[in-house]
C-alpha cells in the first residue's frame, strides 16, 4: 500500500522543480568552493598544504548546516504543497489507502530526495578535489562523512518540517520557521551540544560523533511518529 502511495507521490513531483532543487543545492555548494579556491589558490593551498583534502572538507562542510535546513524546508513544503494547491487531500484519503501510508510516503520520499542531494555533495566534493590538482588517492571515508553524518543529524527538522506543512496549508509558518532555523544555526554554537541544530556539524568534528548520529535518529524518528499520530486524528479540507 504505501509502495503504491509512493509511486504516486513521485509522479505527482514531476515537472515540480525538486529534482532541480535538489541538484543545484549541493552543485551551488561545490560551485562556490571551487570559487574560493580558484581565486585563492595559492594561499589555501599554503595553509592547508599537510592536509588538502581535509581543508576543502571543512570548508564545505561550513555550509552543509544551512543547505540541508533549507532543503529539508523547500522539500517538504513543496511536496506538501502538491496536495494542498489542488485542495485533494479527501480525495486522497477517500482511497482505499491509509493515512499511515500517505504520510509515510511523503516522508519517504522526503528524505530519498535530501539523501540524493547529499550523494551528490559527496561526489561534487570529489570532483572538485581531483580539478584542483588534490592527491588521487580520496578520502573516500571523509567525502561519504560529510554527506551522511550531516543528513542523519538533520532528521528531526525535516521531520518537523513535514509534519508542519502537511498541516498547515499555509506554507509561511513552515518555511519561515525553516529559513529563522537554517540562518539561526550559524550563531547558535555557544548553545552547547544539546541543541539540535548543532548536530549536523557535531557529527562530523565532535568527540562523541555516534552519539549525535544516534539523536539525530531517534529524535527524527520520534518526531516523525507524532506527526504521523496527529496526521491520523485531523480533519482535512
Amino acid at each position: 500500500m504505501m509502495l503504491r502511495a509512493l509511486s504516486a507521490d513521485f509522479l505527482k513531483i514531476r515537472g515540480k522543480g525538486l529534482w532541480l532543487l535538489i541538484v543545484i543545492a549541493p552543485v551551488g555548494l561545490v560551485a562556490m568552493q571551487a570559487l574560493n579556491f580558484g581565486l585563492r589558490y595559492d594561499f589555501l593551498t599554503k595553509l592547508y598544504a599537510k592536509d588538502l583534502w581535509g581543508g576543502l572538507l571543512d570548508n564545505i562542510l561550513r555550509f552543509v548546516p544551512i543547505a540541508l535546513f533549507m532543503g529539508a524546508t523547500l522539500v517538504s513544503s513543496l511536496i506538501a504543497g502538491v496536495e494542498h494547491q489542488l485542495s485533494s487531500w479527501k480525495q486522497l484519503l477517500a482511497l482505499p489507502i491509509s493515512r499511515t501510508a500517505v504520510f509515510s510516503a511523503k516522508y519517504t520520499i522526503t528524505v530519498l530526495l535530501l539523501a540524493v542531494s547529499c550523494v551528490l555533495l559527496s561526489i561534487g566534493s570529489a570532483v572538485l578535489g581531483i580539478a584542483l590538482g588534490f592527491p588521487t588517492e580520496l578520502p573516500y571515508s571523509d567525502l561519504a562523512r560529510i554527506g551522511l553524518y550531516p543528513f542523519i543529524a538533520s532528521l528531526p527538522l525535516l521531520a518537523l518540517q513535514l509534519w508542519l506543512s502537511l498541516t498547515f496549508r499555509n506554507q509561511a509558518l513552515s518555511v519561515s520557521l525553516g529559513i529563522a532555523m537554517a540562518f539561526g544555526s550559524i550563531f547558535t554554537g555557544n548553545l552547547g551540544e544539546f541543541c539540535p541544530l548543532n548536530w549536523p556539524l557535531l557529527t562530523v568534528e565532535g568527540k562523541h560523533q555516534g552519539v549525535f548520529l544516534g539523536a539525530g535518529l531517534g529524535l527524527g524518528l520520534l518526531i516523525m511518529l507524532i506527526g504521523l499520530l496527529h496526521f491520523n486524528r485531523k480533519d482535512v479540507a
